[in-house]
């Protein structure tokens, strides 16, 4: 520490959920970088950085806490020549806490507990946690300086009375997970503190994937002056010095980050999803079925960008009702990225199929059953290559069609992950357009042509769906503003289509519990998010005028 500046290193971490010796090694090294390297007087780790965010119910584990008791005291020991802020759990007097620790030479000089424990969307720590009840406020460098956890942050009071009780600084750990759109609420967040209260903050965040939940990182400050310095990176892992000017309380640090567009911030949230569910855990690579179409072509495309061609197999499986054009697109974009794939034509098996259910359903018309046995035939030819070879199987079914049901259970929704589950069908084309931008992958025809399953003659989605362009919008009101059907109508949309895509929403929860775990990039996704009885009575469009139900 210079006698006007405090050194300040973020430790943009990417750990591994339960992987805490792991954790505890990267940790102990970016002490050191941090103090050797960078020359550092303080570094600042996220929010449980010990364990990894979200543990779940690893935490009612008395084991797992004793571990991290453990490692929390090899983190003690190393914190020499520079003090250390980490997020860890805390258990005293019988009563887990969600806690962070100021290390200072090989000693703990004060715990904090959260706060505030969120307990909505994605986050259940009241599950887990007890909240604490006293604001922290401690000395570093001769400067009052206040302790605080992520949800903390998202309320006045705990700010407030940092600044009451003389703070100047307020040092914010984090496990913030993505959705469209947060990094620019943090920053509006922080400034309106700023505006209020007058106090610097520093903000760390985790970086990573964990499940559905990926952590952009996107670590800012804000100084005593009111200036915004976004010093690190979205979604990559980095460790950041920033000084803090004692007397006039600015930051000083590398030039700004520029956020990053839409389309590029969602595609590398997708990107960073595939990449650390594939390898945190144990897969090597990749394998889907690539049929021509838009969903399996944008998947391919994401799983190339996150690992790499080598480590990603396509497999085309035509049957007889696939189009010609359909094969010569998949063929051509393995072409373009330079993708191993095969070629299995299914009609054999399809034929076999028929053949064993002729008896049974003989004198019966055909319907969806034929249709989702050539999907099956699929799902079980891909769950083959997986087992074989041991790879992790995507399945490349859009938010959309999810939301609706238009899909098959074991057949087009078998795989391990799904890293369109939460991108609707035009956020898709508008990913696959943003890509093809710069280095055209995909081919154009694949974005042009009207989109269809391809398991019956002549079939479009919109033989089954409304629009795109209406569904999606009538699909967002509904499940991520959970909107009223009445409410959506009054949007301008007719009582019909409305009452008929709400019903096929409700009647499809069974084979969404059912389906892989998928990247979240919205505020409500499916999956630990959105969580619905299926076994549901509850009718939201009984009486709809217009809708022609009674």
């Amino acid at each position: 520490m210079s006698d006007s500046t405090l050194g300040i290193a973020l430790a943009q971490f990417n750990p591994k959920v339960g992987d805490i010796p792991g954790n505890t090694r990267r940790i102990i090294e970016l002490i050191r970088r941090s103090r050797d390297e960078l020359g550092c007087d303080l570094v600042m780790f996220p929010e449980l950085a010990i364990c990894g965010y979200p543990p779940e119910d690893l935490l009612l584990r008395n084991d797992f806490i004793r571990a991290c008791e453990s490692a929390l005291t090899q983190v003690r020991q190393a914190a020499h020549g520079i003090a250390v802020l980490i997020g860890h759990p805390h258990r005293q007097e019988g009563l887990l806490y969600n806690a962070c620790s100021l290390m200072v030479e090989g000693d703990v000089t004060i715990t904090y507990h959260k706060r505030h424990l969120p307990n909505y969307r994605v986050f259940d720590e009241k599950r887990y946690f007890h909240p604490g009840q006293t604001p922290c406020v401690t000395r570093i460098a001769g400067q009052r300086v206040a302790l605080s956890i992520c949800e903390d942050i998202w309320q006045n009071d705990v700010i407030d009375e940092a600044a009451a009780a003389g703070a100047t600084l307020v040092l914010n750990i984090n496990a913030s997970p993505y959705h469209m759109g947060k990094s620019r609420e943090r920053e509006e967040l922080l400034l309106r503190h700023w505006r209020r209260c007058g106090v610097a903050i520093a903000y760390l965040n985790q970086v990573g994937g964990q499940d559905e939940l990926v952590f952009d990182g996107a670590s800012i400050v804000v100084g005593r002056d009111g200036g915004l310095l976004r010093p690190a990176p979205q979604f990559r892992e980095s460790l950041i010095r920033v000084g803090y000017e004692l007397t006039g309380g600015r930051f000083l640090g590398p030039p700004d980050q520029e956020p990053l567009d839409p389309e590029e911030e969602v595609w590398q949230a997708l990107c960073l999803g595939v990449r650390d569910y594939a390898g945190k855990n144990g897969f090597s690579d990749v394998v889907l079925g690539l049929s021509g179409g838009i969903d399996s072509a944008l998947t391919l495309t994401i799983a190339v960008d996150a690992l790499g061609p080598e480590r990603a197999t396509a497999v085309l499986m035509p049957s007889r009702h696939t189009a010609q054009m359909s094969i010569d697109d998949a063929l051509a974009q393995c072409r373009t990225l330079g993708v191993a794939h095969q070629l299995i034509p299914i009609e054999p098996m399809y034929t076999a199929f028929l053949e064993a259910l002729a008896t049974p359903f003989d004198a019966l018309p055909p319907d969806a059953t034929e249709e989702n046995i050539q999907a099956r035939v699929r799902g079980t030819l891909l769950m083959a290559f997986s087992n074989k070879f041991g790879s992790l199987l995507l399945s490349t079914g859009n938010k959309s069609e999810m939301s609706v049901g238009y899909s098959t259970l074991y057949g087009d929704m078998a795989g391990g992950f799904a890293p369109l589950k939460d991108v609707s069908k035009l956020w898709v084309y508008r990913l696959a357009r943003w890509r093809n931008g710069g280095d055209p992958v995909i081919p154009e025809r694949v974005l042009t042509r009207p989109p269809s399953a391809e398991l019956r003659p002549d079939q479009k989605d919109q033989d089954t769906l409304p629009p795109y362009e209406v569904l999606d919008p009538i699909l967002r009101l509904y499940i991520e503003e959970d909107a009223p059907p009445e409410a959506i109508v009054a949007a301008g949309f007719d009582a019909r289509t409305v009452a008929r895509v709400v019903r096929m929403v409700d009647r499809s929860e069974y084979k969404r519990r059912q389906a892989a775990p998928g990247v979240r990039i919205t505020e409500r996704a499916f999956g630990r998010d959105r969580r619905y009885p299926i076994t549901n009575g509850f009718d939201p469009v009984r009486g709809l005028a217009g809708n022609g139900s009674t």
